[in-house]
């Protein structure tokens, strides 16, 4: 009873939001295809538009992207809103803003998502200072409170990283958020479903735009972690920066990247691209090996949805032998260069398979011709 009446009195003192409802998601993309972790926040986003009983919307930017349009339809939104234009073929802070603010104001969702990328967060943050509104940043949970509250709880790590914070945004309307890549599981695009698309104008033209993107430069990494299906990881307890040679040769067999954890990248051994966890990427790989690896929360909540998780310690008590589908304890410097092998072996031979079969397949056409 006390608690209903606490629910009451809290809900009394919110101003009336009932002119804002759906969920939105803003749909990232670059050269006409969209990034991963729009159609993931499209799959989370089902869930909350589902729980609040409303539209799921996706907002989609650039040019020659109507084909996106209807993918967000197949995987999950309800409406569709886009925007064709030769100025938005290139992201620039301004135009998409414009364009972004104006559909927001009119279609008045009260949820906002958006991908924790650098695009994301720079759209997203010039959003909610001209709204205004609040912005919660880097969200790894989502999910929200029913009627008559309807907030959105954003929670995300704080305090060194050692504690999730939920953020509530009870005086401004929509709430909004940018989340992380490979943290939520994007839905399956069903092709045959239906829904609204509709266009929405440009709102600047190409000379009111100070910005120019003069030239587009593609990054010279050559493995991309948080798209990753096979990552091979390597922690404190390798002991030094030379080990990660072994966790490179075994990534190579099995056609992976290597991964790492904080304590290896504070300690120099690698380079911050390669981390896993809080401060570095959230990945949702096929294959996860945890070599060396403590198990800390820091690191844990960034690989923990793997679909198979591998872990090598030492020390049998480690936490993360309770995250791992499979754990072997011993001395990583005879365990890896022996899977290696093993691994390598085992692809050798499917090759001379193949090259057996293509031959005895051969013959076979010669006898018959």
């Amino acid at each position: 009873m006390a608690e209903e009446k606490a629910k009451q009195t809290q809900a009394s003192d919110m101003p009336d939001w009932s002119a804002y409802r759906g969920v939105m998601i803003v749909v990232e993309q670059r050269a006409g295809v969209a990034k991963n972790v729009s159609w993931q926040l499209l799959g989370e986003g089902r869930k909350l538009a589902d729980k609040l009983e409303t539209d799921l919307i996706a907002m989609v930017l650039g040019q020659d992207i109507y084909h996106l349009a209807e993918e967000a339809i197949a995987f999950g939104a309800d409406r569709v809103y886009y925007c064709d234009a030769p100025e938005l073929r290139d992201y620039r802070t301004r135009p998409y803003s414009r364009v972004c603010l104006q559909t927001i104001e009119e279609v008045k969702p009260e949820i906002v998502l958006f991908g924790a990328t650098a695009t994301g967060r720079d759209l997203a943050g010039a959003i909610a200072t001209h709204l205004p509104t609040g912005l919660t940043a880097d969200c790894t949970i989502l999910d929200v409170e029913p009627d008559p509250s309807r907030l959105l709880l954003a929670s995300r790590p704080a305090f060194s990283e050692k504690m999730l914070a939920t953020i509530l945004c009870k005086q401004y309307r929509p709430q909004m958020a940018t989340a992380r890549s490979g943290v939520f599981e994007a839905r399956v695009p069903d092709p045959q479903r239906q829904g609204k698309i509709i266009a929405v104008p440009s709102q600047m033209a190409e000379d009111e735009i100070a910005a120019q993107v003069l030239r587009f430069i593609e990054a010279t990494e050559t493995f991309n972690l948080e798209e990753a299906e096979i990552i091979v990881a390597g922690g404190r307890g390798l002991g030094g920066p030379e080990p990660f040679k072994l966790l490179q040769e075994l990534a190579d067999a099995l056609g992976g990247v290597v991964g790492a954890s904080r304590a290896a990248v504070d300690a120099g051994w690698i380079g911050h691209e390669h981390q896993v966890g809080q401060t570095g990427c959230t990945v949702r790989p096929k294959l996860y090996f945890a070599v060396g690896i403590s198990g800390a929360v820091q690191h844990t909540v960034g690989m923990q949805s793997s679909d198979l998780i591998v872990a090598i310690n030492r020390d049998a008590n480690a936490p993360i032998f309770k995250f791992a589908n499979y754990g072997i304890v011993g001395d990583l410097f005879q365990i890896i260069p022996a899977i290696t092998d093993s691994v390598r072996q085992k692809r050798a031979a499917v090759r001379l398979g193949q090259q057996e079969t293509a031959q005895e397949t051969a013959a076979t056409v010669e006898g018959r011709n």
